[in-house]
């Protein structure tokens, strides 16, 4: 299904008339003519979609501007790398295409539906509010708040909708400042709230302390922004004991059923416990989905961290396992022809088990089948090997979200609680 619109014209209040025209939206007399209003939760998303708003006034993408991770958007990014003599391992929506595209000439402009364009996978979940904070590229641009009800579209054969509303707060970077006064009355203690900062982890991070307090549950993609703040910005809000998820590591979730599915068997599950070295292959220079992964394995099978280091793309770490012998663990950066849009995706692992009596174990994860030709190689051929491909997963992120807001969790999940930390900490 394409996003939907939102069913009615926004209408542009002053920020202080806000509060006030949504409370009397909601009120018995008005519901007759916009529907129930839902008791869900509310979502506030702060979205700059800087490269899109580059590529659409550089005249390199058609608008209107919706945030979305379209195929075109995409397709943009990578003729831009090309454009601007990046890398061409550089994923397409990275900061280093967005500050190339920034200095694109052109004044070229188009609608921006940021917070009006609303994924079917979101509207689904019938939330009450969708607050979208849209920074413009113009610095000088002055406040707009829009607002207008919002039914989500009814199935096949008909059933009750809930309805809610969307707020829009769209300026230049002052100005939205500005206008975050009206966030409180607007976000209800009676119903969840929702943080998804839609953006780098690196950018705004007063703002992002702002927005996303400790009582809100946080949304963040680790894949984006520098990969120490990305598992800083992690580790620091799962010790302070925030509800927060991260896409990242919701896209690891096929790497560790798979992996797990390979020890299965009962004749492979005593090689766990004889782990000797971990290998990690991820795309380009951005290593938090390897980290997180290599992490999570350590926690699992209880080893004990000794030391870590990080030279370029490269990351080594020495672990000890509960009978006191050793493990490596070796995380790599390769280039790739066409990068995946989030940055640092697996592309293999191996882990190689030596039993003190019996046969090795070497289990190999690809995700294709091209995709594991360096750890095929090198001192294996006395070992039992085992092999599989992890399927992809081609979700948008707001399918991704939807998944996350669908579980309705108030706290964050164990197993990441106890992988960021350690994850951060191997990165240095």
């Amino acid at each position: 299904m394409s996003p939907q619109l939102t069913l009615q014209t926004p209408l542009e209040l002053v920020p202080s008339e806000v509060p006030t025209y949504l409370e009397q939206l909601w009120s018995p007399e008005q519901q007759g003519s916009t529907g129930t209003g839902a008791s869900t939760f509310c979502l506030l998303i702060w979205q700059p979609a800087w490269a899109e708003q580059h590529l659409v006034r550089s005249d390199r993408l058609r608008g209107p501007i919706t945030g979305q991770q379209t195929s075109d958007l995409i397709a943009a990014g990578r003729q831009a790398i090309t454009e601007a003599d990046l890398p061409i391992s550089t994923p397409p929506l990275d900061g280093a295409v967005i500050e190339a595209v920034s200095r694109f000439e052109g004044d070229a402009t188009a609608e921006d539906l940021r917070g009006q364009y609303i994924d079917p996978a979101l509207s689904a979940l019938m939330p009450r509010r969708l607050i979208t904070l849209a920074p413009t590229i113009a610095p000088s641009q002055s406040l707009e708040t829009l607002v207008a009800a919002y039914c989500p579209l009814p199935e096949e054969g008909g059933g009750t909708t809930a309805c809610g509303d969307v707020v829009v707060l769209r300026g230049g970077d002052a100005a939205l400042q500005d206008g975050l006064t009206i966030l409180e009355p607007l976000l209800p203690a009676s119903m969840p709230t929702w943080v998804w900062w839609n953006g780098f982890l690196d950018e705004a991070p007063e703002l992002m302390a702002r927005l996303a307090c400790t009582s809100r549950r946080l949304i963040i993609d680790s894949a984006v922004g520098q990969p120490r703040q990305c598992l800083e910005v992690l580790r620091q809000r799962v010790e302070a004991g925030q509800a927060v998820n991260d896409l990242n590591w919701l896209r690891l979730r096929s790497w560790r059923e798979t992996l797990a599915m390979m020890f299965d068997p009962p004749d492979r599950r005593d090689a766990l416990s004889h782990v000797t070295q971990l290998d990690i292959d991820v795309e380009g220079h951005h290593p938090a989905q390897g980290l997180l992964l290599a992490a999570w394995i350590a926690d699992r099978l209880g080893w004990t961290l000794d030391s870590a280091n990080t030279i370029e793309e490269e990351t080594m770490a020495q672990f000890h396992r509960p009978d006191g012998a050793a493990v490596t663990v070796h995380l790599m950066g390769v280039p790739v022809g066409q990068p995946n849009v989030h940055a640092g995706r697996i592309v293999g692992m191996r882990l190689i088990c030596q039993p003190d009596n019996g046969k090795g174990v070497c289990v190999i994860l690809c995700a294709d089948s091209g995709g594991c030709m360096r750890l095929e190689g090198g001192g294996m051929a006395n070992l039992d090997l085992h092999e599989d491909i992890v399927p992809v997963q081609h979700a948008t992120p707001e399918m991704d979200v939807a998944r996350l807001l669908g579980g309705g969790h108030d706290s964050t999940n164990p197993l990441l609680a106890a992988a960021a930390p350690l994850a951060a900490r191997l990165l240095g």
